[in-house]
């Protein structure tokens, strides 16, 4: 499986109740109410996320990859 690029790892948390709080250069912010930490995205030119970053975003956010 390939991950995915930024901005796609971005519409998939919006989707499941993120909120964008804020951007800094090329990294978005996320956060969601309940959850106390903050997710940061980097968005580079529709380059995929590194695996090892999609992994733990992923297990930050206690979300699943479909």
């Amino acid at each position: 499986m390939t991950p995915p690029t930024g901005k796609e790892f971005c519409a998939f948390l919006e989707r499941n109740g993120w909120i964008l709080a804020r951007i800094k250069g090329s990294h978005h912010i996320y956060k969601k109410p309940g959850v106390m930490a903050l997710l940061t995205v980097p968005v580079h030119s529709g380059m995929p996320l590194k695996a090892g970053l999609f992994h733990a975003l992923l297990a930050q956010s206690g979300l699943r990859w479909f």
